[in-house]
């Protein structure tokens, strides 16, 4: 090919790339001042609902062990409470409620919360609940002049679409940042208890959890919460809750102060190649159930080890992780539609979420005063594998705590009798002067006396 034959092809594939810039800019939002393309017309809407939240939390000095001993008590002096403070970030999504929502770790034990809005106000605020377990919190502002960001759907966003967050990294002020869909549906971080991640590239750093992820069109889309950075620092990670998933349990912290959850009594695995081959289904998109415990909401919806969940309530179900969000966010009293593929046909079975039973374990026996006990969890990684019982809360400085009791703790056996749940806990602890307790933690198997 000649010179000029070399130099059409340049000048045809530079006006390809031209018109392909064109048709990508079509995308992008309307030209700002000066006739540039920007976003700013679009953060004049959105950044008056974003909020920076200040924190302060008192946190109680260890007393001295002397000070137990009246002789040395003379000579220690009691321990004065300590301040904390911290900073994050917060999204108004109700102006006439003055409703706020952020992550339970920027405001969890907090004395104190205030909230300094856009235009330089500063409101006290009230905690209107959390769930740990989720990482969403909701706080409540005096409503007046508010501006709430527009909420979107999450479900419809793909990898590669443009966005936008905003939050108050390291206490700066509020700071916006952008970049893409990374990734969609993240899971088995060990960041949170439910986890459908969206991840983006664009910066999050300390201070802007809480904050909004928006799409390009001001629409909120996810609750910026996590960053993987070695350290500490953004290094184009970051992880932001879906608003959809933080849309429902927002409404139950609003109507009850709390995330009521319940259990359907499954053990769930992700659907490999291999083990599609061997249900026998063509497709590998699903949750197989590995185990079905007795006596529970599933058992009573007629499911059986080996059924693969492919939607519940109509919407698809891809993994494990999906089946366990979608129960999560599921009302105690409400039921779920379940679409499984068995021996080579596609049935739907209903099933109603009983609420999960929790145990005062102090009623018992003031040996365990401080531990709340329940039955296993489906999360829990000894879940079908251990009978037993799991102690789901531990307070401070209780004869549970100075026992060595902790949360996640599977107890086993009671006085040497096997305990598979709560009634046979109660039977076999219920007026012993001691406790013999058989602990499963994590590998560890061990006993533990309480006198």
């Amino acid at each position: 090919m000649g010179r000029t034959g070399l130099a059409l092809r340049y000048m045809i594939i530079a006006l390809l790339l031209v018109a392909g810039s064109g048709a990508l800019w079509a995308h992008w939002p309307p030209t700002g001042g000066g006739g540039q393309r920007s976003i700013a017309p679009m953060l004049e809407r959105v950044m008056p609902g974003v909020v920076n939240i200040a924190t302060r939390t008192q946190l109680a000095q260890q007393d001295h062990p002397l000070r137990q001993d009246p002789f040395f008590r003379f000579f220690f002096d009691r321990p004065s409470p300590r301040q904390s403070n911290a900073l994050g970030s917060g999204v108004i999504v109700d102006a006439r409620e003055g409703l706020v929502l952020t992550n339970h770790h920027v405001i969890d034990k907090a004395s104190e919360i205030s909230v300094t809005l856009n235009d330089g106000r500063t409101l006290a605020a009230e905690l209107v609940g959390s769930d740990a377990e989720s990482d969403i919190a909701v706080i409540r502002i005096p409503a007046e002049d508010l501006t709430a960001v527009p909420l979107g759907d999450s479900d419809a966003l793909r990898v590669g679409d443009f966005v936008v967050a905003i939050g108050n990294p390291f206490g700066l002020g509020q700071t916006v940042t952008s970049g893409i869909v990374s990734a969609l549906g993240r899971s088995g971080l060990g960041i949170e208890g439910y986890e459908d991640f969206i991840q983006t590239d664009a910066s999050i750093n300390p201070g802007n959890s809480g904050g909004a992820l928006v799409d390009i069109d001001g629409r909120l889309i996810g609750i910026n919460t996590a960053i993987i950075g070695p350290a500490g620092g953004n290094v184009g990670i970051g992880f932001a809750i879906p608003v959809l998933m933080a849309k429902a349990l927002m409404e139950q912290i609003v109507e009850y102060g709390a995330v009521s959850r319940g259990r359907l009594g499954v053990s769930l695995q992700d659907l490999s190649p291999e083990l599609a081959a061997a249900l026998g289904a063509e497709q590998v998109r699903g949750a197989v159930v590995a185990q079905v415990e007795p006596r529970s909401a599933a058992e009573q919806a007629g499911l059986r080890s080996g059924d693969i969940v492919t939607a519940v309530n109509g919407r698809d179900i891809d993994s494990a992780t999906d089946l366990r969000n979608a129960i999560g966010l599921v009302r105690v009293g409400e039921s779920l539609r379940l679409q499984l593929f068995r021996d080579g046909s596609t049935r739907t079975v209903t099933a109603t979420i009983p609420e999960r039973a929790a145990l005062d374990a102090a009623r018992l026996s003031e040996l365990l005063g401080g531990a709340t006990l329940g039955d296993m969890d489906e999360r829990h990684p000894l879940f079908g594998r251990v009978p037993g019982v799991m102690v789901k809360a531990v307070q401070p400085r209780t004869p549970a705590s100075r026992a060595g009791l902790r949360p996640g703790d599977v107890i086993t056996s009671v006085n040497r009798q096997p305990v598979a749940g709560l009634e046979q806990f109660k039977q076999a602890a219920g007026g012993s002067q001691q406790l013999l307790l058989n602990v499963r933690r994590g590998r560890q198997a061990f006993f533990l006396m309480l006198r």
